[in-house]
């Protein structure tokens, strides 16, 4: 029996919710660790994740700010390039007219000149001619003399 009694007694004290002194210094245990987690452990994860968060929301920001600058600078780039595109084929539309009118200039000089030179030549040609008929004309009175002669020097011989 002294047995049983001292197995009741054992459970009696050592129950789940035993309410001596233990139970307030589990309690005070608790909040000390709580308290030292808190300030040794939390607090500087807690700070280094708003740290981290705040990098990134600043990273983000900078990133839009210089994503909005590339847009624009993109747009200003782009309507720049169209300008250029713009003056340049006006450019080349005035040097086509310009060249194609110094051809047609060139062409008419060059007809001109051809002109004259078959002018000339023609006129070169009149006078070589003249001077050709002249010539044979001398050639054929001078001919018809001596033929005349000589029919003549026949005659009179008869």
């Amino acid at each position: 029996m002294s047995l049983d009694l001292q197995s009741s007694h054992l459970t009696a004290e050592g129950g789940l919710f035993d309410f001596n002194a233990t139970l307030p210094l589990m309690a005070i245990q608790l909040l000390v660790l709580m308290v030292i987690l808190n300030v040794l452990f939390y607090k500087p994860i807690a700070k280094i994740l708003n740290e981290r968060d705040e990098y990134v929301r600043s990273s983000l920001n900078l990133a839009s700010e210089k994503l909005t600058k590339s847009d624009e600078l993109t747009q200003l780039y782009e309507n720049n390039l169209k300008g250029a595109r713009k003056e340049a084929q006006s450019l080349i539309s005035i040097s086509k007219k310009e060249a194609q009118n110094q051809v047609a200039q060139e062409i008419q000089e060059a007809q001109m000149k051809i002109s004259e030179m078959v002018m000339q030549t023609s006129q070169q040609l009149n006078i070589q001619q003249e001077k050709a008929l002249q010539q044979l004309e001398t050639q054929v009175d001078s001919l018809s003399e001596q033929i005349k002669i000589k029919l003549l020097g026949k005659h009179s011989k008869l």
